[in-house]
């Protein structure tokens, strides 16, 4: 025992993470498909499968067939539905392998790719190498387009020059992708969120198998472009001032203040010529403009406070797990 612990030890681990919603057709299949792709891929792995508050008994199926197939597959469930961000930075928190792989529980993605990505991501010596669906297999109106011009959009916005940011088939080097917490709708932003602790330099893309889904219907449709475009605002506001908000409030404070300072000065050198100045729109404009900047210097200031709090202090979760049997030996349940 000890020695087989040893051996596990002196290898990279690979953690997969799917989480799943409402997928009771594909939880057996996934499972099994998971199982079958990496028997022999060479490393120690885990398989964590978060039912994110499913209601159509999908949690119960995949505990029930977890035990069929070994320890090495955990089931985390969630008390409510907290999406699809918050169910993958479940599973993020409860992998244990050096290596961690993301996937959807809907069978599109094909679990074979990712020991060839994770050979890639260490070979190389990457922190992340993401799934690029080179064939994908959906519609063209309701997913591929949206798809595309969300694609380009970010790429644009946040300088990563990435084919497919949609795909969940991503490999990430454990230690690196722990560094970032997920929230809101912001999965499909991870490379941008890493970007923010490493270098865009360490991070590749490699196309993978695109399957047509088998059971069930898509969570998301044309809505998520809407969702897309404010996650994208809130991403290039923290991407180039999350560590220093006083900079952005500031410096429209500045702005506001000045030209409100400019239009009063104006006034006050048309008052001393002796005009009167009292019933001008440009009296009250210059005005607001001075109280504007007023408020945005001190809301880049309560800013700054806030965020000296959030980089110093214990972040809260953004979800809730449902009790579940601990694993006795840290250095068991792996497959082999």
């Amino acid at each position: 025992m000890i020695a087989q612990a040893a051996s596990i030890l002196s290898r990279p681990r690979l953690s997969v993470v799917i989480p799943m919603f409402n997928e009771v057709q594909s939880a057996v299949p996934m499972l099994d498909s998971v199982q079958h792709a990496l028997a022999s891929c060479g490393m120690p792995w885990e398989l964590i499968v978060v039912d994110d508050g499913s209601t159509d008994g999908t949690a119960k199926i995949l505990r029930d067939h977890a035990v069929k197939l070994g320890p090495h597959i955990r089931v985390i469930a969630l008390r409510r539905n907290f999406r699809q961000t918050a169910a993958m930075q479940a599973g993020i928190d409860h992998a244990r392998g050096d290596v961690i792989a993301t996937l959807d529980g809907d069978l599109q993605n094909d679990p074979a790719d990712i020991p060839r990505l994770a050979q890639r991501l260490l070979r190389e010596d990457l922190d992340l190498v993401a799934g690029w669906r080179e064939q994908r297999q959906d519609g063209w109106l309701l997913r591929k387009l949206p798809s595309f011009l969300a694609n380009r959009l970010i790429a644009r916005v946040t300088g990563l020059k990435f084919q497919d940011l949609g795909c969940s088939l991503k490999v990430f080097r454990a230690p690196v992708l722990k560094e970032i917490r997920l929230y809101g709708e912001m999965h499909r932003f991870i490379p941008a969120w890493l970007s923010t602790v490493t270098s865009p330099d360490r991070m590749a893309e490699e196309p993978v198998r695109h399957q047509a889904r088998q059971f069930g219907e898509s969570k998301y449709g044309l809505s998520r472009t809407l969702r897309v475009l404010v996650d994208l605002l809130a991403i290039h506001f923290f991407l180039r001032f999350g560590a220093r908000p006083g900079h952005f409030f500031g410096g429209i404070g500045l702005l506001l203040g000045s030209l409100g300072g400019l239009i009063l000065t104006y006034l006050a050198a048309l008052k001393m010529a002796g005009e009167s100045v009292g019933g001008r729109p440009l009296l009250w404009m210059g005005f607001f403009c001075v109280i504007a900047g007023l408020q945005f210097l001190t809301t880049g200031v309560l800013a700054e406070i806030l965020a000296r709090i959030y980089f110093d202090g214990n972040h809260a979760r953004s979800y809730h797990v449902l009790p579940h049997p601990a694993v006795a030996d840290p250095d068991e349940a792996w497959h082999v």
